[in-house]
């Protein structure tokens, strides 16, 4: 079963997670990032992994800000949320999530390429 999240989900990740609470300034960023990772195409998941998933939203709310500031620490929080939701043990470090958040923003890594470091902060 895939962990399908919606819009009152990453409200509430923004909310707990971000400091001083910012206000949304794109709300079609987050629309798309909970589209995104639940895409299909004639009924076959395009994401099939959690990580895979977890990639798609790091990667589309890293590129497309969604909130007034600290979308970096969004959208990693929101990656390493889905994966604990989805039943995954996560295990990481501040520098690994910034090197992640660089690899992605500057680097203008692949999702493949998320999933796979993504892959290392699990069990």
């Amino acid at each position: 079963m895939n962990l399908r999240i919606d819009l009152a989900w990453l409200l509430m990740i923004a909310e707990h997670k971000t400091p001083g609470d910012p206000q949304v300034t794109d709300w079609g960023a987050l629309v798309a990032a909970v589209s995104r990772h639940e895409a299909e195409i004639f009924g076959v998941p395009v994401y099939e992994t959690p990580h895979d998933r977890a990639a798609a939203l790091l990667q589309v709310l890293l590129h497309i800000p969604a909130l007034e500031r600290s979308n970096a620490l969004f959208a990693s929080s929101v990656a390493y949320a889905y994966l604990v939701s989805s039943g995954l043990k996560v295990v990481t470090s501040p520098e690994q999530v910034r090197d992640l958040a660089r690899l992605v923003k500057e680097d203008g890594a692949s999702v493949h390429a998320i999933a796979d470091q993504l892959r290392l902060w699990s069990l």
